[in-house]
């Protein structure tokens, strides 16, 4: 293996790993809402969902491609099968999310708010995020890299460490209540990420996990103070 693939590869899987994040997010804040035992369970077939989607999109490249071609054009704004899977993932994220925050922030008033979901209903939410991420994922990987195994091992290795960090990093949100309200902000801004791509409006990832990791370093010396 040349220095230029293995670099190749170690790239792309940091990538897929830091875009990976946010469906890890996703998953855990979903699966708090079930019972104790249904929640390892539940992440497992939800990264496992994310990994055969991935390569089914690989073995399908060809067609994931065609998704950035223009189907129609709005007013000047061209719209892809790419951009409108985002637009849709982005809606369902700013939905889910600021749902979620309007439940924690009621729970202690009104009992109502105090439900579980069911698993079936969680795994489906789950698989949605998923393929939105995935297509995500499997375009971005395409304009890195060249060589098609490079893409599957770094996609298969990418979410094997998901999974293995998945529960620490569940139990770790979990552990902190101010952490969930956070999660959930920052997945609203994925959401109007994705929107924002949809709409061909590029937004740097790398401000949108600048701004993530700065507000996790003020929030966990808050955390650190209250200890």
């Amino acid at each position: 293996m040349s220095s230029e693939i293995l670099i190749s590869l170690i790239t792309l899987i940091f990538l897929e790993i830091i875009l990976g994040i946010d469906n890890i997010i996703f998953i855990s804040l979903l699966t708090d809402k079930l019972p104790a035992e249904n929640r390892k369970k539940a992440r497992l077939i939800g990264l496992s969902l994310a990994l055969i989607l991935r390569l089914v999109l690989l073995a399908g490249i060809s067609w994931i491609l065609k998704l950035d071609q223009t189907l129609f054009t709005v007013y000047g704004n061209n719209f892809s099968g790419k951009g409108i899977i985002l637009i849709v993932g982005g809606l369902f994220l700013l939905y889910k999310s600021s749902k979620e925050i309007f439940e924690k922030i009621e729970d202690h008033h009104n009992d109502e708010f105090k439900k579980t979901t069911s698993f079936k209903n969680t795994i489906g939410q789950i698989l949605l995020l998923d393929l939105v991420f995935s297509v995500d994922s499997i375009i971005t990987a395409v304009g890195l890299v060249d060589e098609l195994w490079i893409m599957y091992a770094a996609v298969i290795i990418s979410i094997s460490i998901m999974l293995a960090i998945s529960k620490n990093i569940s139990n770790f949100i979990n552990k902190h209540p101010s952490l969930k309200v956070l999660a959930l902000a920052f997945l609203m801004m994925i959401g109007l990420t994705l929107i924002a791509e949809g709409f061909n409006l590029h937004i740097p990832k790398a401000y949108i996990y600048f701004s993530m990791a700065f507000s996790f370093f003020v929030n966990m010396i808050q955390i650190k103070k209250k200890v």
